[in-house]
């Protein structure tokens, strides 16, 4: 029995319109039900979590724009940065809308010492995904280096208000405490 080309025409509607607007919904719905379980997580379950949440924040939507995030993480950890930004530019200019370029990027370009386009793009990647507290814990590193520690206690508290079991935010906010950043008499 053959498929009538009427049939199969609503059929490829119905699947395109799923893959389309329904698909993407439902990894918003994720994203926020791993943020949610990840503020509530014991230490041992918030690693499983953050693993989970990075991998969302990770992907594209393309799988040639995942393989330049992919080149220039590579090139970053070779120590290879201006390969490293070589790829992610190209990454950020083709998918624009795509937080993790802008953040993986600016971890370039602070590696590079570039600090001013670094904090451009760590604001243009919080733009697009405020929850991402890797690039908020980065935004703090920054504003610590600079020496505006208040700032820089803001964005850790932000960090441990989406991750409370986030290392670095902890052991950074414990040295600002202990410069007398953040403690109350």
């Amino acid at each position: 029995m053959a498929i009538k080309p009427r049939i199969l025409k609503h059929v490829v509607t119905a699947f395109a319109f799923l893959v389309i607007f329904i698909a993407p919904l439902r990894a918003q719905d994720t994203e926020q039900a791993l943020l949610d379980q990840l503020r509530a997580a014991p230490a041992g379950e918030a690693g499983r979590l953050d693993r989970e949440l990075n991998l969302i924040w990770g992907r594209s939507g393309s799988a040639a724009m995942d393989l330049l995030l992919k080149r220039g993480r590579d090139a970053l950890e070779a120590e290879d940065v201006s390969k490293a930004i070589e790829h992610l530019t190209a990454l950020t200019d083709h998918a624009p809308d795509f937080a993790e370029g802008w953040h993986a990027r600016a971890t370039a370009y602070y590696q590079a010492g570039l600090y001013g386009p670094a904090l451009d793009d760590l604001e243009r990647a919080l733009a697009l995904n405020p929850n991402n507290y890797n690039a908020i814990f980065g935004l703090g590193a920054m504003l610590q280096e600079f020496g505006d520690l208040e700032r820089a206690a803001e964005a850790f508290d932000r960090v441990l208000a989406l991750h409370p079991h986030h290392e670095n935010a902890k052991t950074a906010m414990e040295q600002l405490r202990q410069s007398g950043v953040g403690r109350t008499l």
